[in-house]
């Protein structure tokens, strides 16, 4: 109770900090950097009001006496757009930044500045003496237009370059997954074949239902002796793939082009693996990051990783948007190298243009499952049919499962939820179907789409559910934020836990989670160890989205996303029931520093001034309204 305070003397304390801040920086001509040390006025005051203990009592119980206002939820749909369009009129051209200035393929046409002192001039100041890239790899690839540019730049803006640091990096493919213009051409122009997928689409429209490739026979017995295989007739009506020869002349008679191929043909071109020869995702027990839209970033999941996840998957990427060839849905694709199991996660509601997607990402990019999303409640994905709608579209359904396990080498799995009404349970009825389908994991959330990420998840259903999919493993997913919560969940007899977005959301409360499940303890974090985590984040960032200016604002944009979330973290040291519910908001109070207490503020403004620590000011008439209105307050 000494650390509760109300919310006026809270931002009171938050304001005198500041104020000594700015004093001191004034008097001593310095930065502060906020990861040291608390400065002793700061102390004392916070040492001041602590021993206040009756006091704080008093202004913790006037606070439970006030009526509780309407909680605000949903989404903020009209956010204000946060690029830094001030600095779009004075921008390099991209050509002079790689040193082929000579080699603009836009020419007297070019509206970017090709004069680099012309450009010097009115580019703001450099963040700081050190570049991350360049002290990582040995070179910055942004050179001039760098926000750190006087850590590499010489004689003449010339961009420096450490030959021994960058040969180590020589030959390494650091983030694979990416869409090169070749790939990116093909789907806008429609020219790439989709050969597996129209072949069962065509089953389809033949009325064969969801049943033309990939029928239950196929899925359940792998075993059996395959004698005869493509010369009994019965056995193209049982769902097995008809002959190449057949294929062949179909392909003719339909005028359908072939792909184009070249070197000599192997059995992988005629002969389609069974299920028991796809690869297998083995991953029981292990500890599974959600793919966390928004926030779960490349940047974020390398920081999991760090502390202990061992299973990653990108964002939530719409297959419809993935096919028109779309760079910012590419973008949720990409895998970094620390990644070693990854999966990536599609959304979508017709059978034809999810297994185009699926045959698209199985022979372009490179992942170890692929994860259909059945989960997602919001009224954009569900009013069109997919995400949580489904659920209750099984035709639909099963023609996407079939269909994607028809043309995909890697295990497909399946996230869904408890059902769409709150007090109506499907899963369980559902489950054994989707087995049969051919898919190899189905995760499942303990709430309703009626539901979204408030109440507690039902882990008595989850565990019936388990019992269902069996052998197929399931991993059940809600309300994880401790090793207790965890290891409860594994008692229920799941196959493993995804640590997810619940509101509040486990992983990105405190990513350090994974740490905790696998030491089994709780982990007293200070806020100088937690600052460290976010300067990770920065630099992770700079080096996936740049160290110019608009690196710089989209990193900064993102960790003032995972800061509204961050804010809800009650250090371990200050509770007085371990451990913390997730469904637990934190009342105001004044940590063990003025750094502990400035991460505890749920204020707009108080997030920017961390982001200003880490990226140097925001640009002129900057503003930020986080995703979901229940995250801050101004």
């Amino acid at each position: 109770r000494r650390f509760l305070t109300s919310k006026e003397q809270f931002h009171s304390y938050l304001r005198a900090g500041a104020e000594e801040e700015e004093e001191e920086e004034k008097k001593e001509e310095e930065q502060v950097s906020s990861s040291q040390s608390e400065p002793p006025a700061k102390r004392v005051k916070a040492e001041e009001l602590s021993q206040d203990g009756e006091s704080r009592g008093n202004a913790g119980e006037e606070e439970k006496e006030r009526p509780e206002k309407k909680r605000a939820r949903g989404q903020n749909k009209s956010r204000p757009c946060m690029k830094p369009n001030c600095y779009e009129q004075s921008r390099l051209c991209p050509s002079v930044t790689q040193g082929c200035a000579g080699q603009c393929h836009f020419g007297p046409r070019c509206r970017f500045l090709h004069d680099v002192s012309e450009y010097l001039a009115g580019k703001p100041a450099d963040l700081g003496q050190r570049c991350v890239l360049f002290d990582t790899f040995g070179r910055c690839p942004y050179g001039v237009t760098c926000r750190f540019g006087q850590a590499h730049l010489g004689d003449g803006h010339q961009n420096l370059v450490n030959a021994a640091l960058a040969r180590q990096w020589d030959g390494k493919l650091l983030v694979r997954n990416s869409l090169s213009k070749d790939l990116q051409q093909q789907l806008r122009k429609r020219k790439f074949s989709f050969q597996k997928a129209e072949e069962f689409l065509r089953g389809l429209r033949g009325g064969k239902g969801g049943k033309a490739t990939g029928g239950p026979a196929e899925v359940s017995n792998c075993t059996a002796p395959q004698e005869g295989l493509g010369d009994s007739p019965g056995l193209q009506e049982q769902g097995e793939d008809p002959k190449p020869e057949a294929l062949q002349s179909s392909r003719g008679a339909e005028g359908a082009p072939s792909i184009p191929t070249l070197g000599p043909l192997t059995d992988e071109d005629v002969t389609k693996l069974r299920p028991c020869e796809k690869k297998k995702l083995e991953i029981q027990g292990k500890l599974y990051l959600a793919p966390l839209t928004t926030c779960g970033n490349l940047p974020f999941r390398r920081i999991c990783k760090r502390f202990g996840a061992d299973v990653t998957c990108g964002e939530m990427a719409v297959c419809t948007n993935l096919l028109q060839g779309q760079s910012s849905e590419w973008a949720l694709l990409k895998r970094h190298h620390t990644e070693d199991v990854f999966g990536v996660q599609l959304e979508g509601a017709f059978p034809d243009t999810m297994t185009k997607c699926a045959e698209l990402l199985n022979r372009t990019i490179d992942v170890d499952f692929v994860d259909i999303n059945v989960g997602c409640p919001i009224d954009l994905v569900y009013k069109k049919g997919g995400g949580c709608a489904l659920m209750t579209r099984s035709n639909k359904f099963e023609q996407i499962v079939r269909g994607m396990n028809s043309v995909l080498d890697v295990p497909l799995t399946v996230k869904i939820r408890t059902g769409v009404q709150e007090k109506v349970n499907v899963a369980h009825k559902i489950i054994p179907r989707i087995r049969e389908w051919g898919a190899s994991m189905v995760t499942l959330h303990g709430r309703s789409r009626e539901q979204r990420y408030t109440r507690s998840a039902d882990w008595e259903y989850i565990a019936e559910c388990a019992r269902v999919a069996s052998p197929m493993p399931l991993f059940g997913n809600g309300d994880i934020l401790s090793y207790e919560d965890a290891n409860r969940a594994m008692q229920t007899g799941v196959s493993g836990i995804m640590i997810a977005r619940q509101v509040p959301v486990g992983a990105l409360i405190k990513p350090w989670l994974f740490t905790e499940i696998k030491e089994q303890r709780h982990w007293d974090i200070s806020s100088s160890e937690r600052f460290d985590i976010l300067k990770d984040f920065t630099n992770y960032g700079l080096e996936h989205w740049g160290s110019d200016t608009q690196g710089v604002e989209k990193t900064r944009k993102f960790l003032l996303e995972w800061l509204s979330f961050l804010c809800r973290y009650i250090p371990v040291g200050l509770l007085e029931h371990l451990p913390q519910r997730i469904n637990e908001r934190p009342p105001y109070y004044l940590g063990r520093d003025y750094l502990e207490t400035l991460m505890a503020s749920q204020n707009v403004d108080d997030w920017i001034k961390i982001s200003e620590l880490l990226l140097g000011p925001v640009p002129p008439r900057f503003t930020f309204l986080p995703k979901h209105k229940a995250n801050s307050y101004r």
